[in-house]
């Protein structure tokens, strides 16, 4: 990828490596890919996210305009070698874990969604949002069953709540398992209708509740496939890419909120434009605005 250069027009992305210092956030590649559902190459995204990220400016427009990159400090942890299996589970939680004791915000890079299960116990978050269309309740080990394992491990399930949920990408049994478990669940019809900001501040008090610290699961998946072609189980008539970046942003403005991750972005199986790999790139930047809108 080739860039022009302008001194005038700073770039996102290219973040120096984690030191001994404090940090307000913290990018972590989690390429897990191997328990898949689908076929994915999931584990060529967190290098591609990085590249698109080098696309767009870190300003806010406000007005007053504001550089992210001068008001926050960011780094970039590198990769997790091998991040799938019970010893790759460990290595994730045991990063984030590190992490989480140097930043206010630990920004994983998946990667399918079985990286939310190990990034969730790493951070130790004690409530879920998750953004997506689909329960991941599944039973066994794969990309649909972090959110059972982590009510299995302990999470709270009433501290759980799901955004996106969609009509014909989920079973009545899951469906059923959900409110079984006292999950709370906002439809992506409901969401529509009520906005971003009514949908956040309810999920929040909720897994939020007493001040616990908060994961939030952005499932790329949960938009329409016309704006992410390279998420294999994304369906015609999810969330527009807009309304997506507004509920990123909405939760991440909230201090509660310590970790996140972006997962189910296929970036080998992306239209030509990149739209989908450009689309987590600016949920990167929308959970650095929300941190700096929230202070």
């Amino acid at each position: 990828m080739t860039l022009t250069h302008d001194p005038l027009w700073p770039r996102a992305g290219a973040w120096p490596a984690v030191d001994d210092g404090r940090w307000d956030a913290v990018l972590l590649g989690v390429p897990a890919f191997r328990t898949s559902l689908s076929p994915t190459g999931a584990h060529a995204t967190p290098a591609a996210v990085r590249e698109a990220l080098r696309r767009y400016s870190p300003t806010l427009l406000g007005p007053p305009p504001v550089d992210l990159n001068e008001v926050l400090r960011v780094a970039d942890a590198g990769d997790v070698d091998e991040p799938d299996g019970p010893a790759g589970e460990a290595s994730v939680r045991a990063a984030v874990r590190a992490l989480r004791e140097r930043t206010d915000l630990v920004v994983a890079l998946g990667g399918d969604n079985s990286l939310t299960y190990a990034v969730t116990r790493g951070a130790g978050a004690a409530g879920l949002i998750t953004i997506d269309a689909h329960f991941d309740l599944r039973d066994g080990v794969s990309n649909g069953s972090p959110v059972r394992r982590l009510v299995e491990d302990g999470l709270d399930p009433r501290r759980i709540v799901q955004l996106g949920i969609a009509d014909f990408a989920n079973s009545a049994h899951y469906a059923r398992r959900a409110a079984g478990l006292g999950i709370t669940v906002v439809t992506v019809d409901d969401l529509r209708r009520r906005g971003a900001a009514d949908v956040a501040a309810e999920a929040l008090e909720i897994a939020g509740a007493d001040g616990g610290a908060v994961h939030l699961d952005i499932d790329v998946d949960v938009c329409d496939r016309s704006v992410a072609p390279g998420c294999p189980a994304s369906v015609p008539g999810g969330l527009a890419a807009w309304e997506l970046r507004a509920l990123v942003r909405a939760v991440a403005a909230d201090a509660r909120v310590h970790s996140a991750d972006i997962a189910e972005v296929d970036a080998t199986a992306d239209a030509l434009d990149g739209r989908t790999v450009r689309l987590a790139a600016l949920c990167v930047l929308e959970l650095l605005a929300g941190k700096a809108v929230g202070r």
